[in-house]
């Protein structure tokens, strides 16, 4: 029996996967599955996870590797992992991020003790040599949880903010319930739908302090440093979001969350706008304007009455800009 499912998409990540496999033999079990899904990549990394899936066997633990044909994106690989896993619990790893050794024997351990849906996990952040802790935003740590109750308040972090997939383990049950598969096709933001729909739907979670993930930020090829219009998927995640807890039976205390968020990452793109392709910042602004315009103007006007001046100003702005009709759609 597989006891945990390991999903790890790759693209063209050559100068990392090698520390990211090394991690993962370093937390080998003969429970364990690592799935391995190449998706598409262009470089060396192929070649390097053919090898891999032929090592890590001699671990004690088992691997698949599978391929995508054509590249689809993280969401979609996920998915395709997610699909294959055969685990009682699963979780997620990036090609270029790794593992302290024996982390996810540990990380099993507190999900069978607390018998939860799933455990959010704090986790390092790595760039350049710099390193730094990163706490999942809900102090109440090792116990039993209702996981609606870790969405507000709606003007500070909480853990629907805390999206990383990676930082976690979650129970098969959640996967047989559909809540585990990501929106295929997103290209950023994919985990936005994705936690708030864990924490709205799912019935019990808990947080740990357990460290053991090495997250590797400022990573060219990462989709966080390049401003092409794959960035531009947020707009699409955060409709997802707005759209899917607008129908929450808890949506009026709730959708002022969503919307002050979705207003938090248009203000945030807009701020940096120069790191954007000149055509594409000209959609960003015209997509972001649209986006404004359909979210619960009621809701909205709460939202940017509680930011502060500089953001409430740049939105306002933004929220005047006349909209086509194909943008608005």
């Amino acid at each position: 029996m597989v006891k945990l499912s390991v999903i790890v998409p790759f693209f063209n990540v050559q100068q990392y996967a090698p520390d990211t496999l090394k991690s993962l033999r370093a937390n080998a079990r003969d429970d364990f599955e690592f799935i391995l899904v190449d998706d598409c990549s262009k470089d060396e990394t192929p070649d390097i996870l053919e090898r891999a899936a032929r090592e890590l066997p001699d671990a004690g633990c088992q691997v698949r590797l599978i391929r995508h044909e054509q590249n689809g994106g993280l969401a979609t690989a996920r998915n395709t992992g997610l699909d294959a896993a055969r685990g009682e619990y699963l979780t997620f790893l990036d090609g270029d991020d790794w593992l302290a050794p024996g982390y996810y024997g540990q990380l099993l351990d507190r999900i069978e003790r607390l018998d939860v849906d799933f455990v959010r996990t704090d986790h390092v952040q790595c760039t350049a040599r710099a390193r730094s802790v990163h706490r999942v935003p809900y102090g109440r740590r090792d116990e039993a949880l209702n996981p609606r109750d870790a969405i507000l308040p709606a003007d500070r972090s909480t853990s629907v903010d805390y999206a990383y997939a990676w930082a976690g383990i979650y129970h098969r049950r959640l996967a047989d319930a559909g809540l585990l598969h990501f929106t295929d096709g997103l290209r950023t933001a994919e985990d936005r739908p994705w936690i708030w729909r864990l924490h709205r739907e799912a019935e019990s979670f808990a947080v740990s302090g357990l460290l053991g993930v090495f997250y590797r930020r400022g990573v060219a090829s990462s989709l966080t440093q390049i401003g092409d219009v794959r960035q531009l998927d947020f707009i699409r995640a955060f409709d997802q979001v707005v759209r899917e807890t607008a129908q929450d039976r808890d949506a009026a205390s709730l959708l002022p969350k969503a919307v002050r968020t979705y207003c938090a990452i248009i203000s945030h793109h807009l701020g940096s706008i120069e790191r954007f392709e000149p055509a594409v910042a000209r959609k960003l602004k015209s997509m972001s304007a649209a986006a404004l315009k359909r979210m619960p103007q009621g809701v909205l006007d709460e939202a940017l009455d509680s930011m502060d001046v500089q953001r409430a100003t740049r939105l306002r702005r933004l929220r005047r800009r006349p909209v086509a009709a194909e943008v608005a759609a």
